[in-house]
């Protein structure tokens, strides 16, 4: 049933994505709504779908993105392993692991998809995209952490009811 909910969650972030979001840039900077998504669903204890939302997201913002398609989908997969292994190993408290997994995962990110940029021929001057577009999409990233988290946590709660002892 989790990943049947994911292709409709993805499919409307991925509207209000390329639509809304992306034209409210804190200089050149955009939060990213489904990086924010995949993280929080990756935090939750109950959540055994968090690779296939991460694949499903990053399919759905590679058809819309700028980048060469495979970019985000290996961005979210390879923040989706961290965040997997910090839920297991390392974090008591959720709340403080959506902060710094969205810290760790918006620069990965943001880095990941200026190197394919650069890569693909495209002249980026490294102080101006960290200045510009990667900080400012980290603050937004970070200000929007905890809203997010809290929506996905109902949801998870509401796809993993727990089961009541007998």
């Amino acid at each position: 049933m989790a990943i049947l909910i994911a292709i409709p969650i993805f499919s409307l972030l991925t509207i209000l994505q390329s639509a809304v979001v992306s034209r409210l840039p804190l200089i050149h900077g955009t939060a990213d709504l489904l990086l924010l998504v995949i993280i929080a669903w990756a935090l939750q204890d109950r959540v055994r779908t968090a690779w296939h939302w991460s694949i499903i997201g990053g399919l759905s913002i590679g058809f819309v993105s700028v980048v060469h398609f495979g970019v985000p989908l290996a961005a979210y997969l390879i923040i989706t392993a961290i965040v997997l292994i910090v839920r297991r190993r390392i974090w008591e408290i959720p709340i403080l692991a959506m902060f710094a997994m969205t810290f760790i995962g918006s620069l990965l990110s943001q880095l990941i998809a200026a190197l394919a940029i650069s890569i693909s021929g495209t002249p980026l001057p490294v102080f101006d995209t960290i200045r510009l577009i990667i900080l400012p999409s980290l603050i937004l990233n970070l200000l929007l952490a905890a809203p997010i988290y809290a929506i996905i946590k109902d949801l998870a709660e509401w796809v993993y009811p727990e089961e009541l002892a007998a």
